[in-house]
């Protein structure tokens, strides 16, 4: 099943991100070679600098989802204002469908 992971940073948060986007990147890699991840990227503000992520991730469960999330770098560094796990369905433009 894939889960929408809707993440929003902090105000103020740019350097965390910047900081921690090397172990972020690496992270995804990892779920990438696992067959985990479906896609991810950043959410832009008005100035087109980062502002928040949505990732793709395949799991099981919620609850799988959930934990996936809370391994990510930026979660571990605080970067996140919140987290939203949505449920999703792939519809149009799906590579495996």
């Amino acid at each position: 099943m894939l889960f929408a992971l809707l993440c929003k940073d902090k105000p103020g948060h740019l350097n965390t991100r910047m900081e921690t986007r090397a172990a972020h990147l690496e992270y995804l890699n990892k779920l990438n070679a696992e067959g985990a991840l479906s896609m991810a990227g950043p959410f832009l503000n008005g100035e087109g600098k980062p502002c928040g992520s949505l990732v793709m991730v395949k799991a099981d469960t919620e609850e799988a989802a959930k934990a996936l999330a809370d391994a990510d770098p930026y979660a571990k560094a605080g970067l996140f204002e919140s987290v939203e796990i949505k449920p999703f369905n792939w519809v149009f433009n799906n590579p495996e469908a």
